[in-house]
């Protein structure tokens, strides 16, 4: 499994922009069909709210990828 390491530039980045901002979709409306679609997993869960709030901390899953977000300060 591929890993994609993400500092946060704040408190969180919602879901869909995630998607976006690591290139696994190609725009915001790609990454919210992903998590509509069900394949995205947050810590280890099926996350279907496209906007969802990931934090430092957390771990994204999606088609083979795994995106670990770090704190990156404000």
């Amino acid at each position: 499994m591929a890993v994609i390491s993400f500092a946060l530039a704040g408190d969180y980045v919602p879901l869909c922009d995630l998607l976006k901002l690591t290139g696994l979709a190609d725009s915001g409306g790609a990454g919210k069909a992903l998590v509509a679609s069900g394949v995205v997993k947050v810590d280890g869960q099926v996350e279907l709210r496209k906007t969802f709030k990931v934090r430092a901390g957390q771990a994204v899953e999606v088609e083979g990828v795994r995106i670990e977000v770090q704190g990156g300060g404000s």
